[in-house]
C-alpha cells in the first residue's frame, strides 16, 4: 500500500515538473513571437475553451487539437488545468525555398520574399495596364503594404458589373493561398486573349485579388523569408477574430481593431463585393456561414445556395484528385458545425457588409514544401474559376430614379426568405445589383428611403443562369435625395479629437454619425459647432474605429466615411 502511495506521489510530482517545463517553453515562444502553438486532447476543446478564442486546427478524425494562443489567451488557458504540449510552429519545422527571380517564378514552386512580392504586384500592373491596376488597401503596424490587384477589361472604369474579391493569408503562416493567388493573377492576365472563359470572367466581373492580408505575420522573422511566419499580426492579434461579430458585438476578442482590420473594412465599404472568399490552411475544406451561430439555431438565408456552390467547388476538386479535400462532408462544412469562432471575417462580410463569403482551407500543412505548390494549384484552379463565375448568376439589373433616370443605391429583399442581414444593395455609382440565389420562384422587393417600394412577384430563377430585372423607383413628393459621398469632405481624415465638414453650405437640418453596422452613435459622444459658415465636430469621446458621417441639408443628404484614430 505504501509503495502505491509513493508511486502515485512520484507520478504527480513528475507530471507537475513536466508541465512546468512546458509552461517555460510556452513563455519562451510567447516572449519572442507573441504566440505559442500547443497540442492537447480534442475532448478538452470545450465551449468554454473556445470562448477563450484559442485558434484551433483539427479535422473530424483527429484526436488532438493544435491551437495558437497569445499571452492573454494562454494565461486563461492555463487556469483550466488542461494537459498540453508545446509544439514547434509549422513555419519553423523546415526551411522553405524562396524565389530567386525578381518577378514570380516559372512554375510558382517557391515562396516570395517581401520585396519580391511588392515588385511582382507592381510588375503585373506594368505589364498589363489595360486590364490590371494596383490598389493599396492600407499599411500594417510595421509599415508593410496591404496590396490588391484589380483585374477587368476596362480596369480604369467603374462599370455596372459585379465586384468580386479573393484574399489570402490573413493568418500569416498559412501560405498556400498566398502563392496560388499570385499564380491565379498571372493565369488570368496571360490568358485573357487566349482563353474564352477567362475573357468572359474579365469582361463581366470586376475582379480584385489580395494575395497577402497579413504581411507582418508572414514576414515576422525577416523580409527575405517566410520561415518563422506567425499566425497573428505584429501585435499578437489573430486577425480572423478581430472583426465585428453578429453574436458578440464590435470587439469580440476584446482588442482594438487592428490596422489590417480597419483597412479591410474600409476597403469593403468603398466597394460592393457581391462574392468573396478568404484562403486559409490547416485543413482541406470549404467552410460556409455561419461561424458564430450553430446551425441548430441559425442557418444563413441562402444556406441551400451556399451548400450548392460549395459542393460545386469540392466536386471539381475531386475530378482532379482522389485524395484531396475528402474530410467533413466530402470537402464542405458549415463553419460552426466544425467549431464556432467569433470575430471572423466571413461572418462580418455576410452580416455587416451584406455580401457573400466563404472560407477555403487549402492545405492541412500550413507551410508545405514549396515543390508541392504546383500540385495544390492543379487541384484548385478550375474551382477558383467556377467560384468566381457564380456572381454572374441569379437576379441582376439596375435600379434608377423613375423621374431622372439617375442610378440609386437601394435595398433588394427576398420576401419570406431574407433574414440576419441577408438582403443586398445596389451600387450608388451605376445602380447595378446582383442577387445570387438558388433556383426557385421568389417575390422580390426593391426599396429606398424617399421612394415608393416596388415588389415583383413570381420571379423565376434558374441555376447557372441570370434573370435580369431593371427597376425604376418612383420618388415620393417630399423625398430628399440621398447622394452618398457627394460633395462632403472631412478634414482631416483619419481624424483626431475634432474634424471639419466641408459641403455646399445650405440650411442645415442635422448631422449624425453611424458605426459601420449602421447604428446611430449617441449624441453624447460628439459635439457640433457652427462658426463662420463652418461645421466642426468635436469627437474626443468617440472610440477608435470606422464611421459614417451623414449631413442633412435643405436640398440633400450627404455622407462620407471617416476613421477615428
Amino acid at each position: 500500500m505504501k509503495k502505491s502511495i509513493i508511486f502515485l506521489i512520484i507520478s504527480l510530482l513528475a507530471s507537475v515538473f513536466l508541465q512546468a517545463q512546458e509552461t517555460e517553453k510556452a513563455w519562451q515562444y510567447l516572449n519572442k513571437r507573441n504566440e505559442v502553438c500547443i497540442k492537447f486532447l480534442k475532448k478538452d476543446f470545450s465551449p468554454k475553451l473556445q470562448k477563450i478564442l484559442i485558434s484551433a486546427d483539427y479535422t473530424p478524425n483527429s484526436s488532438f487539437i493544435f491551437a495558437y494562443a497569445n499571452k492573454k489567451q494562454f494565461q486563461q488557458f492555463e487556469l483550466l488545468n488542461i494537459d498540453y504540449q508545446v509544439v514547434i510552429p509549422p513555419s519553423l519545422q523546415h526551411i522553405p525555398r524562396m524565389m530567386t527571380a525578381k518577378k514570380g517564378s516559372a512554375n510558382w514552386d517557391s515562396y516570395p520574399t517581401y520585396p519580391q512580392y511588392v515588385a511582382t504586384m507592381q510588375q503585373f500592373a506594368n505589364d498589363y495596364p489595360d486590364i490590371c491596376s494596383l490598389v493599396k488597401i492600407g499599411d500594417t503596424p510595421k509599415g508593410k503594404e496591404i496590396l490588391c490587384l484589380k483585374i477587368s477589361d476596362n480596369v480604369q472604369q467603374k462599370e455596372a458589373e459585379p465586384e468580386f474579391l479573393y484574399t489570402s493569408s490573413m493568418h500569416g503562416d498559412e501560405l498556400v493561398g498566398y502563392v496560388l493567388m499570385l499564380r491565379l493573377i498571372d493565369y488570368l492576365l496571360s490568358n485573357y486573349n487566349a482563353d474564352a472563359r477567362v475573357k468572359e470572367l474579365l469582361d463581366g466581373i470586376e475582379i480584385y485579388i489580395n494575395p497577402l492580408a497579413n504581411p507582418d505575420g508572414t514576414y515576422a522573422n525577416s523580409d527575405e523569408s517566410v520561415a518563422g511566419a506567425t499566425r497573428s499580426n505584429s501585435n499578437g492579434v489573430d486577425l480572423n477574430r478581430n472583426f465585428p461579430d453578429p453574436a458578440d458585438g464590435l470587439h469580440p476578442d476584446g482588442r482594438d481593431w487592428q490596422a489590417e482590420t480597419i483597412a479591410m473594412m474600409d476597403f469593403m465599404t468603398a466597394h460592393n463585393f457581391v462574392l468573396s472568399a478568404n484562403f486559409h490552411g490547416g485543413a482541406e475544406v470549404l467552410n460556409y456561414p455561419w461561424d458564430t451561430w450553430y446551425p441548430e439555431s441559425h442557418t444563413h438565408a441562402d444556406d441551400a445556395w451556399y451548400q450548392y456552390i460549395s459542393r460545386q467547388y469540392a466536386d471539381t476538386v475531386h475530378i482532379n484528385s482522389s485524395s484531396y479535400m475528402l474530410n467533413f462532408d466530402g470537402g464542405i462544412t458549415n463553419g460552426a458545425d466544425w467549431y464556432s469562432i467569433n470575430g471572423g471575417r466571413q461572418d462580418y462580410v455576410n452580416f455587416y457588409a451584406h455580401g457573400r463569403e466563404v472560407t477555403i482551407e487549402l492545405s492541412r500543412t500550413k507551410l508545405p514544401n514549396a515543390a508541392d505548390l504546383p500540385t495544390f494549384w492543379n487541384y484548385n484552379y478550375r474551382s477558383f474559376l467556377n467560384y468566381m463565375q457564380q456572381c454572374l448568376y441569379g437576379v441582376r439589373g439596375t435600379i434608377t430614379d423613375a423621374g431622372t433616370g439617375l442610378p440609386l443605391k437601394a435595398k433588394i429583399s427576398i420576401q419570406a426568405h431574407d433574414k440576419d442581414s441577408s438582403e443586398v444593395y445596389s451600387e450608388a455609382e451605376n445602380g447595378n445589383y446582383h442577387r445570387m440565389i438558388l433556383a426557385g420562384t421568389y417575390d422580390i422587393t426593391f426599396s429606398k428611403s424617399g421612394y415608393y417600394d416596388k415588389t415583383i412577384n413570381a420571379v423565376q430563377v434558374l441555376n447557372k443562369q441570370a434573370t435580369e430585372l431593371n427597376i425604376q423607383l418612383q420618388p415620393r413628393s417630399s423625398a430628399v435625395e440621398e447622394l452618398p459621398n457627394f460633395n462632403l469632405q472631412i478634414f482631416p481624415n483619419p481624424v483626431g479629437d475634432s474634424f471639419e465638414l466641408n459641403f455646399p453650405f445650405q440650411e442645415l437640418y442635422s448631422v449624425n454619425i453611424f458605426d459601420i453596422r449602421g447604428r446611430k452613435i449617441p449624441a453624447s459622444l460628439f459635439q457640433l459647432s457652427e462658426k463662420e459658415r463652418k461645421v466642426i465636430i468635436y469627437c474626443n469621446n468617440l472610440p477608435v474605429g470606422s464611421y459614417i458621417c451623414r449631413v442633412a441639408t435643405k436640398t440633400g443628404i450627404f455622407s462620407q466615411q471617416f476613421i477615428k484614430k
